[in-house]
């Protein structure tokens, strides 16, 4: 079963819902291999760490959504602005990986401000 196809089970979530969390947990993988890849370049030390600040919070939020947690929103704001933060690090540099997490994180911190906002 893919992932879409099990967040679709969740009970009582909108299509907005499922949404973000399919979002969240494709940038949490996509932070991760980003991370991976700038290790040992010292010029790209802090896109690792906000990747990999990125990948924790979005996992976690995509949990706090399926469960419906009355915290969800204060983490999707806060999602939000770490993938606006990574995605504007990852801009910078011209590494395939970063190109790609920046699109992905682009998208995720859309999602989130949007569960933010309700």
């Amino acid at each position: 079963m893919s992932l879409s196809e099990t967040v679709s089970e969740i009970e009582g979530l909108s299509d907005e819902q499922r949404e973000c969390i399919e979002n969240c947990n494709e940038t949490a993988q996509i932070c991760e291999w980003c991370a991976d890849e700038c290790l040992g370049d010292s010029d790209m030390e802090e896109c690792a760490r906000l990747c990999r600040d990125v990948a924790d919070l979005t996992s976690l939020h995509a949990r706090f959504m399926a469960r419906s947690s009355n915290y969800s929103a204060q983490l999707a704001r806060a999602c939000a602005d770490a993938c606006e933060e990574c995605a504007e690090e990852c801009g910078r540099h011209d590494a395939n990986h970063c190109r790609v997490c920046a699109d992905v994180l682009r998208k995720c911190a859309k999602s989130c401000r949007s569960m933010a906002d309700n």
